[in-house]
């Protein structure tokens, strides 16, 4: 065994044409590729040398048939230098900070050393342009310098003057540029930052081109037996014609105008090959018009080698379909559909332990009867390496199951189906933060979507309206283990950017909830056995009363069950606001949830309780007794929320907001007393009384007024709908407990929709003078600047539904350039900071050991292990201190 490296630097640099020429295995001079039989020319692009794509050939440089050979490089001799384009900017740098005749550098040893010190003591600082001063003389030779001039992309010239005066221009050609650029001493380049050793100025300018392998551009054929050739074998085509149509002008003595335009279409295509997006220069096309996708392109962007092939790319054992919800599942399960359980495999190592059950499985083949048969397999892959399909008989073809079941022994693998209790890794784009991909454990069920929890929905941001979700199969043990320990849903409840749980109860689950414990209700035996079925819970204990013999448990000990036994907790309910919304008597002492030795003795459990982002039950059990126990609280939480509202029905319709004669009269009167002062106001203004407020002027103040009138009075409509409708009404529950929307929904559905907004002012723009041609020119009324009157109900009149239209767009642009934005600088900032990591010293540093933080986020608190961002759980210490008080 070779002794250990050590790796003591690495040097990047340039391919000079000497390496290239070495590198090389075939000098190519034809642009063909196939002859008429379709075998490749000798010196071709597709010569043999340069590796095999074809079967059944072999490469005449290392013998290796397709798919063993790596491929070799080949190269173009050019007939006149070229600039290589990446190298722009550098050899515009080198012209102007060299001398034109001894090339050496503009600036004295003394001003060197004051640069960057003497040689001995040479840092990493280096000259750069702006250090070289504008004196037009050589301090080496006394040579007249000329100022050079750069023209996208690769045009190069010096400025001289004429006896005139006047200025001129004197184009440089790559052979003038690569001349000067070997003028320049190894010495000063090194002062310059560049290592003369790996990286010679002149190689920028290109005198041989490497020609790349087969196997990095290889042919295709087409349906029709055609052969289609790849983009940089198109253009090497273009390439080696030119180059060979220049040659040939040459040695026949051509006019200088010829061999110039020769020479700039040699640039041009060298160009156009290295990059095919440069600016100033068309880029090259494909016959249908589409742009080449030449070196660059592969390289850069989204779709480039680095993010599209290495970063992240298409993968094995990965199934995607939509999405549906399933609250009998475990929010650590997934269910998986048949038919993606037949497809997806886990290879398993046959050992003597596991040998008998593993020839069972491929007994079974690779069609697995339905979800209650043993799970079967679909490859076997023996110790060589050799991997054997497994194929069902189908009349009087036997198969090949019993003959490879009976061949397997010790050291085989076998790619078995997944089954229930495999794990599976579970993900939804767009991957914002680390909770978007979980593991989960399989459930096969029947259908065609993925089945999940939905109290597991808000870390992946999943709904139900199409969405879909993909799932990966770890392929090692290890990687199961991985994703078991550090990727498990119950691992990730509580959110590491704020401490709190992100998985919990929502929409139904809340409002079932909340329903069950609002008010004091009690149940009989067969009810409370029927809400807690779901529920593995080993005794129901002493009924709460016994009324004419009827034994009967409150709503609180129903909810109790669920709760661990030595649960103790005290926090305001952020649903209760006192007597008058409730009309409870004791609503004063039932405002705070009161958890004593794990019976919920008093308040409304909502939201806040057991919510997703907010979840203080949830946090507490999570703190005291683990992972595990609050996943099973989410569990039984939610499958009791879903038996509770479906105990009592829950629906919402369009006759949830009606409201009586009486209500829609005070409605009315509202609008018009708040358009009567909209008037009084604009009034006010045109006369010159208004006040202005203090650094605006009046027309800005009138504007701030009339929104302040016409908000308030679409509150008023909102207060007057609510006092209505009350906790009965469906859409006041939900915007109650907290389960989705607010009481602003119900004012618009109900009472009045109000004021349309474009960037927080009123809707100006329009026709000249006025917003439509409805409004009288000048009119600064509530109605002709976008205030809608009617309610959704009510429903809206013409010019109403278009000021709606107008303020909805704004939000609908918004998410849409909001979207791209945060995407980018994300990006971003991930790409800022991917190398910082936390030391055993628990300073953050890079990973070349410089100091970022000398402590983690200046608290030494991993925000995950914080209580909702803060270092102590002080909501945990005041719960105990208020138990001992009661």
């Amino acid at each position: 065994m070779p002794s250990p490296k050590r790796i003591g630097k690495i040097e990047f640099g340039l391919l000079s044409p000497k390496e290239i020429r070495q590198m090389s295995v075939r000098k190519i001079i034809w642009a063909d590729t196939y002859d008429d039989d379709g075998f490749p020319y000798p010196q071709g692009l597709m010569d043999l040398h340069l590796g095999v794509i074809d079967p059944g050939l072999r490469c005449k440089t290392c013998s290796q048939k397709a798919g063993e050979c790596p491929g070799h490089f080949g190269h173009i001799e050019l007939a006149k230098p070229v600039i290589h384009v990446g190298y722009t900017r550098l050899i515009r740098k080198l012209l102007r900070v060299t001398c034109r005749e001894c090339g050496r550098l503009l600036l004295s040893d003394e001003e060197i050393e004051k640069i960057i010190g003497p040689e001995e003591e040479m840092g990493s600082d280096s000259v750069s342009e702006k250090d070289v001063k504008k004196e037009r003389i050589c301090p080496h030779c006394g040579e007249q310098q000329l100022k050079i001039n750069f023209e996208k992309p690769t045009t190069f010239a010096e400025i001289t003057t004429d006896e005139r005066g006047k200025k001129v221009e004197n184009k440089l050609t790559p052979a003038d540029i690569r001349a000067r650029l070997e003028k320049i001493p190894d010495d000063d380049l090194q002062k310059l930052g560049i290592i003369g050793s790996v990286a010679r100025p002149e190689w920028t300018i290109m005198t041989v081109l490497p020609v790349p392998p087969v196997t990095m551009r290889p042919s295709i054929i087409l349906e029709n037996g055609q052969r289609s050739e790849d983009d940089l074998t198109h253009k090497l085509v273009d390439i080696i014609r030119i180059n060979q149509r220049f040659k040939e002008n040459q040695d026949a003595g051509a006019p200088q105008l010829i061999i110039e335009d020769l020479w700039e279409l040699l640039q041009y295509h060298v160009t156009t090959y290295i990059d095919n997006e440069v600016a100033g220069c068309p880029p090259a096309r494909h016959r249908s018009g589409r742009p080449l996708k030449t070196l660059s392109q592969r390289l850069k962007g989204k779709d480039g080698r680095f993010r599209g092939s290495l970063s992240g790319k298409r993968v094995n054992f990965s199934s995607r379909t939509v999405i549906s919800p399933d609250p009998n599942l475990s929010v650590n399960e997934v269910g998986i559909p048949q038919k993606i359980a037949n497809e997806m495999t886990i290879p398993v190592q046959v050992t003597v332990f596991n040998i008998d059950e593993l020839r069972r499985i491929v007994r079974v083949g690779p069609d697995r009867p339905n979800l209650k048969s043993p799970c079967g397999a679909n490859y076997v892959i023996r110790p060589d390496k050799r991997r054997i399909r497994l194929v069902k008989g189908t009349g009087a073809d036997d198969g090949n199951l019993d003959f490879v079941a009976d061949q397997i022994d010790v050291g085989w693998i076998v790619e078995r189906h997944l089954r229930d209790g495999d794990i599976v890794l579970f993900n939804r784009q767009p991957s914002l933060h680390r909770m978007s991909i979980m593991a989960h454990w399989v459930r096969l069920m029947d259908g065609k979507t993925f089945r999940l929890n939905p109290a597991v929905c808000p870390p992946y941001n999943a709904d139900f309206d199409g969405d879909e979700m993909n799932l990966h199969i770890p392929q090692t043990e290890e990687a199961r283990v991985e994703a078991a320990m550090l990727a498990a849903v119950q691992e990730n409840i509580l959110s590491p950017r704020f401490g709190g749980p992100i998985i919990g109860g929502i929409h139904d689950h809340i409002s079932g909830i909340f329903l069950l414990t609002h008010t004091l209700r009690w149940f009989t035996k067969e009810e409370t056995i029927d809400l807690l079925k779901n529920n593995k819970i080993d005794r129901l204990g002493e009924p709460g009363k016994v009324e004419d013999g009827v034994k009967y448990w409150s709503n609180k000990q129903i909810f109790s069950k669920i709760l661990p036994a030595d649960l103790n907790m005290v926090f305001r309910a952020s649903s209760c606001k006192g007597c008058d919304e409730c009309q409870r008597v004791d609503c004063e002492r039932d405002a705070y949830v009161q958890i004593i030795d794990g019976e919920l003795i008093s308040g409304v459990i909502d939201k806040k309780a057991v919510g997703a982002f907010d979840g203080a039950i949830l946090h507490r059990i999570i703190r005291q007794y683990g992972y595990e126990r609050a996943a099973r609280f989410i569990d039984d939480m939610t499958r009791l929320s879903i038996r509770a509202i479906m105990h009592d029905g829950f629906t919402f319709a369009i006759d949830d907001e009606d409201l009586s004669k009486s209500d829609y009269g005070q409605i009315r009167e509202v609008l018009e007393r708040a358009a009567q002062d909209v008037e009084r106001r604009i009034q006010i203004f045109e006369d010159g009384q208004l006040e202005p407020m203090p650094g605006r002027t009046p027309e800005e103040t009138l504007e701030m007024q009339i929104m302040q009138v016409l908000g308030k009075a679409r509150d008023n409509t909102g207060e007057i709908a609510g006092r209505h409708l009350g906790l009965s009404n469906s859409a006041v529950v939900m915007a109650v407990s907290g389960a989705r929307g607010s009481m602003l929904n119900l004012t618009q559905m109900a009472g009045c929709v109000g004021q349309q907004a474009v960037r927080g002012e009123r809707i100006m723009r329009g026709y000249e003078d006025r917003t439509l041609p409805h409004f009288k020119k000048h009119d600064r009324g509530a109605m002709a600047h976008g205030f809608v009157m009617n309610s959704y109900k009510s429903g809206l009149n013409p010019t109403e539904f278009f000021f709606h239209a107008i303020g909805g767009r704004e939000g609908l642009v918004d998410t849409a350039v909001r979207t791209s934005q945060s995407g980018y600088l994300q990006r971003r900032m991930i790409n800022a900071l991917q190398d910082l990591k936390v030391a055993y010293d628990m300073t953050v540093r890079t990973t070349g050991g410089r100091i970022i933080q000398f402590e983690y986020g200046e608290d030494s608190t991993d925000p995950m292990k914080s209580s909702f961002g803060e270092p102590v759980d002080v909501e945990g210490i005041v719960s105990n201190v208020l138990k001992e008080e009661i």
